[in-house]
């Protein structure tokens, strides 16, 4: 139902984004989605990769904090308005998005999204017939 995403606290300096990509190319792991948050101290990597378990524990070995959150994964139209509609659905609930990111893949978009509800999330989404990802399909984006 859930898919397991890395949170990487991240120093702001050179460098820091280069090693956590490199660890995990070393072990194998595929970046499939990511998304970085920052403020003047530090950023926050958050990414879904092939292999959760693994990754995290490498991560860990080498010195990151890395937390690891479920989020949702969920495919739209790539046209005006299509995640708007999706959205309403949630917001009309009264769901509250913490945070979100997309990227569109040709005639799609794929979503990956973490809310205050994560069951009420679910719901909604399946009730209002959206397609959500699955984990396999999450972790080969």
């Amino acid at each position: 139902m859930f898919t397991k995403q890395l949170s990487i606290f991240l120093e702001n300096k050179s460098g820091r984004l280069t090693e956590v990509t490199e660890i995990l190319a070393t072990a194998g792991i595929n970046l499939c989605a990511m998304s970085i948050a920052d403020s003047s101290d530090f950023g926050i990597l958050r990414c879904v990769v092939s292999d959760p378990h693994t990754a995290c524990k490498t991560l860990r070995n080498e010195g990151f904090a890395v937390k690891v959150t479920d989020v949702i994964g969920f495919v739209t139209t790539n046209v005006t308005g299509s995640l708007a509609n999706i959205l309403k659905h949630l917001s009309d609930e009264g769901v509250e998005i913490e945070y979100m990111y997309s990227f569109n893949n040709g005639d799609v978009a794929n979503v990956i999204i973490k809310t205050i509800d994560m069951e009420a999330c679910h719901r909604i989404l399946i009730e209002n017939d959206v397609t959500l990802l699955t984990d396999e399909q999450m972790y080969s984006l």
